[in-house]
């Protein structure tokens, strides 16, 4: 089940859900805008190594935007810090956003009951795209969990997400053992 709405408003005041800022503009029938934040970033190698650390080099987008080009993956984050400690949130592209070619996730949409920190986003682009701070790039849609959480993503000893920021966030496929 999908939260609607009034759903999302009455977890937010029950502190379940936390969305900063959050405005009240931004709630939809059943999911909440997300917003560009001001940070973007690329890997440093053109080939990246999953069993190594690919490091990131973060840069400001500029007032006048930034054009995003083909064949790059850049990763970009929102504006927005939420919490989520009873649902399991989906960041989905809005369809303004997917009808100039940007996709925002590869593969990682669904977040986890605990999840607190803003959302790293995965943009990929059909053909070149000016963006924006601050324009809307997705929204998050609650789900209900059934049965009860054993381990919260915030307390989880492995968590490889875990520490707060307001930049976008590399890959850590490099700290599983395979």
């Amino acid at each position: 089940m999908i939260l609607s709405d009034k759903r999302i408003l009455e977890e937010i005041e029950k502190g379940s859900i936390i969305i900063e800022p959050f405005k009240r503009e931004c709630l939809g029938t059943n999911s909440y805008d997300v917003h560009l934040g001001k940070y973007l970033a690329v890997y440093k190698d053109r080939v990246l190594d999953a069993k190594k650390h690919n490091e990131i080099e973060h840069f400001e987008i500029p007032k006048d935007g930034f054009v995003l080009q083909p064949n790059t993956l850049y990763l970009g984050v929102t504006l927005e810090y939420t919490e989520t400690h009873r649902h399991v949130p989906f960041l989905e592209g809005k369809s303004s956003t997917g009808r100039l070619g940007i996709d925002i996730h590869a593969t990682a949409g669904k977040g986890d009951v605990g999840f607190c920190n803003t959302w790293t986003l995965e943009i990929s682009v059909a053909q070149p795209v000016r963006v924006y701070t601050g324009m809307p790039i997705g929204q998050l849609i609650y789900f209900v969990v059934e049965g009860d959480i054993e381990t919260m993503y915030n307390s989880k000893g492995n968590a490889k997400y875990n520490n707060k920021t307001t930049k976008p966030v590399e890959s850590m496929m490099w700290k599983n053992k395979f």
